[in-house]
């Protein structure tokens, strides 16, 4: 049982901070009670709304003089998670990809979001599998060729 709490609780937490990031979007950002809430007084609920929608409109990315891609905090972080995620090859990082990326893609900074989350997921997944490739459960492990099949 231990073993599989072990490799199934960093998905299920992945699940928990999906639901959590839908939650802010749908309860806080897009909601028109709280926005009809906010053109009329300042309250905490409006100040936690001002700065995730702060979150995803903060920086563009010039890629040319005629191109710039607008990308928040939570894309950048997310792109930062997912290069941590590539070079140092622990299954912490490769959560924190995935977790940063599934905020960044709920929060509408897509394209770096999808990024992080794919490349923490398939980071993960190869770590959780001990490093086996999908045709070791081919081989024999003795290095021995066999007469019969």
């Amino acid at each position: 049982m231990n073993r599989v709490l072990r490799l199934s609780l960093p998905w299920l937490t992945l699940i928990v901070i999906g639901v959590c990031a839908y939650a802010l979007r749908y309860g806080l950002v897009e909601s028109p009670d709280v926005a009809h809430l906010c053109e009329n007084g300042r309250s905490f609920t409006c100040d936690m709304r001002h700065a995730t929608v702060m979150g995803f409109v903060l920086a563009p990315l010039r890629l040319s003089a005629s191109y710039s891609y607008q990308m928040g905090i939570y894309g950048w972080v997310a792109l930062l998670a997912a290069v941590l995620a590539l070079f140092w090859k622990k299954p912490a990082t490769a959560w924190f990809s995935a977790a940063t990326g599934m905020v960044a893609v709920v929060l509408y900074c897509f394209a770096p979001g999808a990024l992080a989350l794919l490349v923490g997921c398939l980071r993960l997944v190869r770590l959780q599998s001990s490093g086996s490739t999908p045709f070791d459960h081919h081989r024999t492990g003795t290095g021995q060729i066999q007469s019969q099949p």
